[in-house]
């Protein structure tokens, strides 16, 4: 695939930023915005199916302000706590993915 030589790609932006992959700064990065895409992830679910961020955390037993700080990435997450929120309170399943 030809590409635009004028044409900035994110990894480049990244590597000039926070250093190529595999260094700590760039580590960093990549880790809260996988943490920020959670929290996007999630708040897009609720609200496609019509629920506020406290029925949410009734649903699976928790309060609307630790729904709003996982959304808004202002709190770490536990995966038991991340299963119920996706099982009972979305009704849906969670699906991970390792790279190395």
């Amino acid at each position: 695939m030809k590409t635009n030589s004028n044409i900035t790609t994110l990894d480049q932006i990244l590597d000039k930023k926070y250093g190529k992959k595999g260094q700590v700064k760039r580590e960093q990065w990549e880790q809260e915005f996988e943490a920020f895409r959670l929290g996007v992830l999630l708040e897009e679910a609720r609200t496609k199916l019509g629920m506020t961020q406290e029925e949410l955390a009734e649903k699976c037993g928790t309060n609307k302000s630790y729904i709003s700080r996982i959304e808004n990435n202002s709190s770490d997450i536990r995966l038991s706590t991340l299963m119920k929120i996706i099982q009972q309170g979305l009704g849906g399943h969670l699906k991970l993915t390792l790279e190395i």
